[in-house]
This record gives C-alpha cells, sequence and structure tokens, in this order.
C-alpha cells in the first residue's frame, strides 16, 4: 500500500474516531451511555471497513481475468457486508448499545471525508470573493 493511501486513511480515520469520542463521551458521562457507546462502536467499524477497502483495491484491479477480479470485488463486498453487520446486530441485541447513533458511526468515516471537502470547498470560495 502507497504511502499516500495510508496517510490519507490516518487523517480521515483519525478525525472520525476523534469526532465519535468528542460527540460520544459527553452522553456516556451524561447518562446516555448506550447513545455514546453506539456511535464510538460504529464509527470502530466504519474504520476497519474503510482499512479493508484500501486494502483490497490493489488485489481487484490486478486480480488478472474478468472472472477472478469479479470474485475478488463480491468477496470483498461481501465481508465487507458482514463486517458491518456486527454492530448493527450487536445494537439490536444489546441494551447497551443505541441503534440509530451505531448507524450514524458506521458512516463517520464516511462524514469526515464529506466535511474535509466542504472545509475546503467553502475555505476556496471565500478566497475567490477576496
Amino acid at each position: 500500500m502507497s504511502a499516500a493511501v495510508k496517510a490519507t486513511q490516518k487523517k480521515y480515520c483519525s478525525r472520525a474516531i476523534v469526532a465519535a469520542i468528542i460527540l460520544g463521551l459527553p452522553f456516556i458521562f451524561g447518562g446516555y451511555a448506550p447513545i455514546g457507546k453506539g456511535l464510538i462502536l460504529g464509527t470502530i467499524f466504519s474504520i476497519l471497513n474503510f482499512i479493508l477497502i484500501a486494502e483490497t483495491l490493489p488485489k481487484k484491479i490486478g486480480a488478472g481475468t474478468r472472472r477472478k477480479q469479479t470474485a475478488v470485488s463480491l468477496s470483498s463486498i461481501g465481508i465487507r457486508f458482514a463486517l458491518l453487520a456486527i454492530p448493527i446486530i450487536s445494537a439490536i441485541k444489546l441494551e447497551q448499545f443505541e441503534l440509530v447513533t451505531t448507524v450514524i458511526g458506521i458512516f463517520m468515516v464516511q462524514l469526515a471525508i464529506v466535511s474535509d471537502h466542504s472545509m475546503k470547498l467553502i475555505a476556496s470560495a471565500r478566497k475567490r470573493r477576496v
């Protein structure tokens, strides 16, 4: 894996987990622990999913035949869906996790990426005005 991919992973995964902790801890200490725990649980699995995407992407591209590329892609998707099912099932079965915040946590890496790009877009628009 290239240094650029690792830097991107570190950047967005770090932002996602920090945001989850900052948002989740007040709920945990405020007596609403399932909300905070669900957010943090979902974020951890979001990070694992993001890392798995980066690890399997080169295998999809350089897999050889079309049949082999399709098999690698489908197995990657299946593994990632199974991985993301773990926090959802946990939130449904266990009272210590809130389902809604767990699902929000699953999207924390994507939210970190979108917020980063939005901030850059806003900053560039402000520079053009000046």
